[in-house]
């Protein structure tokens, strides 16, 4: 299969528990920006689920939330698949976590999958209280989160035109 030379941001979450939805809302802001080449999708999926949503493109942004108790509610990371390396587990396939199912998708069938994967997190205070809306610090957090999404589009798009060129 051949890599379409689009982009993938796919926002991920649950629309319904408090802070899960921040990935759901950054990829509406960049859907509603209407990006040229860039195809945006809001999941509810995680494991090997995430696969058909990323197969066929060249470069994908996975927009999410992440819970590490290691940053304050609200602090924006980016993150590259080979950051997750030691999280790579063979576990029985519900528990697969995003960067083993994209492991194993590129060890099944390496020429659909993206070149590039990079994670945009947004560390969370709640993911338990079922609730439509952000705690105020994730709230706060959207417009410098949505920053980061474009800072990694463009770095996708910069390399997408030197791979074109022929320089990489």
């Amino acid at each position: 299969m051949t890599l379409n030379s689009r982009i993938s941001v796919i926002g991920l979450g649950s629309p319904i528990m408090t802070d899960d939805s921040v990935g759901l809302r950054l990829a509406q802001r960049i859907q509603d920006r209407h990006l040229p080449d860039t195809d945006v999708r809001q999941e509810a999926v995680g494991g090997l689920d995430i696969l058909p949503c990323i197969r066929g493109y060249s470069y994908t942004v996975i927009v999410d939330a992440i819970q590490t108790g290691k940053y304050g509610p609200g602090t924006v990371l980016i993150f590259d698949v080979a950051d997750f390396e030691d999280t790579v587990r063979d576990v029985p396939a519900h528990d697969i976590n995003l960067a083993t199912a994209i492991r194993i998708g590129r060890q099944m069938d390496p020429d659909s999958m993206p070149c590039q994967v990079k994670f945009v997190a947004v560390e969370i205070a709640d993911m338990q209280t079922m609730s439509e809306e952000l705690t105020p610090a994730v709230a706060g957090s959207l417009d410098s989160a949505e920053k980061a999404v474009l800072h990694v589009i463009k770095g996708f798009q910069t390399d997408r035109e030197q791979r074109s060129a022929g320089k990489k």
